[in-house]
């Protein structure tokens, strides 16, 4: 999706837009992938509250409100790198049970995210299935595999 083509609307928060403009555009059109699937993750995962998107440590990030069902997830890029991840509040234990569940799918940056390279295809199924088990974190049955 070409970025510099998305109308205000599509993003609630200015500051946020602003922060995905200023990535290059190889990088802004991987992370703008997960964060439309962050959005379809919760609109079709029982129990997920509210989705806000906000900025927190300067990066986008996406958080449950009433319910407060899950923990919030960042999206990141590292320009210099050639990555961008997919991050939880390294408190929970999120990025455990997942290495656990896709031990050979996913690199992992300690117990913090999810990271890809550029050329990186996503292993689309597992990352939503990660994604549902954020949003739905505080919720005691989470979504099964």
């Amino acid at each position: 999706m070409d970025m510099e083509n998305l109308q205000k609307s599509e993003f609630r928060n200015v500051d946020v837009m602003q922060v995905y403009q200023a990535w290059p555009a190889e990088m802004r059109e991987k992370i703008y992938v997960l964060r439309q699937m962050i959005f379809d993750v919760a609109a079709s995962t029982e129990g997920v509250g509210n989705l806000v998107e906000t900025l927190k440590w300067n990066v986008p990030a996406y958080l449950t409100e009433k319910p407060k069902s899950g923990t919030t997830l960042r999206l990141q890029g590292n320009v210099d790198a050639g990555q961008y991840g997919l991050y939880v509040p390294c408190t929970t234990n999120l990025i455990e049970q997942c290495k656990e569940l896709y031990p050979e799918i996913f690199n992992y940056t300690k117990n913090r995210g999810i990271l890809f390279d550029l050329t990186d295809q996503i292993p689309k199924a597992e990352l939503r299935h990660f994604i549902a088990m954020a949003l739905t974190y505080h919720v005691k049955s989470g979504p099964k595999k």
